[in-house]
Formats: C-alpha cells, structure tokens, sequence
C-alpha cells in the first residue's frame, strides 16, 4: 500500500493514475498511460521561490484566520482577464513600497530591541545614567 499523501505538492502523476479505476488502466496500453502520465505532468503547478513566504495562523476564541504573505515573480502562464494599468498600477507600486519600508522597521526595531536587552543583561553602560536622564536632564 502506498504511503498518503499529507501534502498538495508531493503529488505527482503517478498519484494521479492510482485514482483511476484499475479495469480502466488495465484497457490503457503502455503507450496511453505515458502520454496520459505526460499530460498529468504538465498540468501540474509548479510552485516559483518565493522572496517572502510567511504563513501564520491567528487563533480568536470565536473564529480562526490564516495570514499569507507571498512576494515573488509571477511565472504563471494564465494571463490576468483584465489589464492593470493607470491608478491600480501606481497602487500596487505604493502599497509594495509601504510594505517594504514596515516589514524593514519592524526588522530593525526587533533587532535594536534584541541588541539593548542583551546589552543590559550583560551589564554594559554605553552612556552614563538611564536613558531618560540623557534624553529629559532635569534642571
């Protein structure tokens, strides 16, 4: 018996031929099942590497939602029914911009974090005083 398959991508063609009735198979001739197996084949998605691939799930007590964010190139073949063009173009420019510049603020900002509570747990003093005193000298 074969092992399941848990996962969409680890199917392949011959997945595929094992869900067709073994009286219709056995009718097939050698050559038919390869070129059925070909077609399968190509028919197939192939997924393209993506820059960014971050999936995460968020539990509620009433609902739970899944977050996808995947940034790559479109490699797919289909062509989109509609022309983007004009407004909806220079929208996808700034919303990409915008996500660049957060996710980079948020990188940075963890890491400044990460660097100051290491920083204090090691005990090292970079300027005298807490900070506050620095930033807020009491006159």
């Amino acid at each position: 018996m074969d092992r399941p398959i848990r996962n969409y991508n680890d199917r392949d063609a011959n997945y595929y031929m094992h869900q067709i009735p073994i009286g219709i198979l056995d009718k097939l001739s050698e050559e038919e099942r390869e070129n059925i197996k070909s077609v399968i084949n190509t028919a197939i998605p192939r997924p393209a590497p993506k820059l960014i691939d971050l999936r995460f799930i968020i539990d509620l007590v009433f609902a739970r939602y899944f977050v996808v964010l995947l940034i790559g190139r479109d490699i797919r073949k289909q062509q989109r029914q509609y022309q983007v063009n004009g407004i909806t173009k220079i929208a996808n420019i700034i919303v990409a911009i915008l996500l660049i510049i957060a996710m980079s603020l948020l990188i940075s900002s963890v890491t400044i974090l990460i660097v100051y509570l290491v920083k204090s747990s090691l005990g090292i003093d970079i300027m005298p005083g807490h900070i506050t005193n620095v930033l807020f000298p009491k006159k």
